[in-house]
């Protein structure tokens, strides 16, 4: 296990936590919240950013990767830095998880952010990029490639990469904050 294996493990989990924001100007009769605008001690559960649409998108993303990785994995190099087989398991369940995984993460860092009074869309460092690494950890990992280890590096790598391509998106005025 290495870095670049745990990168290209982490592809379809990527594309699916930017999902959201590629189509939320699109397919608005799915933007519904998540939480059906639910409160919970007074403060919404998750909030207005947190939707079906979402999820939805979020999973077609990491189907669509899951596909392209099942595709590529009879190449040598693909085969090489791969932690999983991806001729031996279901691309379409696999893709399913990963985007329901990122989502339940990202739902959950909503979560903690609404009991800490956190406005929504507002960031919240560590809580923003960790909840996606702690679904992959809860729901895919037990099922794909079982390891602690593996969660820890995966972890990181996921907390330094969004920092890294955050970053970037502000170098390229893509995005308005650097964190």
């Amino acid at each position: 296990m290495d870095i670049v294996s745990i990168i290209y493990f982490l592809i379809p989990a990527a594309i699916s936590n930017m999902m959201p924001v590629f189509v939320k100007n699109h397919f608005k009769f799915l933007d519904y919240p998540l939480d059906f605008k639910k409160k919970f001690n007074k403060k919404r559960i998750l909030g207005d950013h947190k939707t079906f649409r979402g999820v939805i998108f979020a999973v077609i993303g990491a189907i669509i990767v899951g596909i392209i990785q099942g595709i590529l994995h009879d190449n040598y190099l693909f085969n090489a830095i791969s932690l999983i087989n991806y001729k031996e398991i279901n691309i379409i369940s696999f893709g399913i998880l990963i985007g329901i995984a990122v989502m339940f993460g990202d739902a959950l860092g909503s979560f903690v952010k609404r009991r800490m009074r956190v406005k929504p869309g507002e960031t919240l460092p560590i809580i923003d990029q960790i909840g996606s690494a702690i679904g992959i950890g809860i729901i895919v990992l037990p099922i794909y490639y079982s390891s602690i280890r593996l969660f820890v590096y995966l972890t990181i790598i996921w907390v330094l990469g969004h920092f890294f391509i955050k970053y970037v998106g502000y170098l390229l005025k893509i995005d308005e904050k650097a964190v």
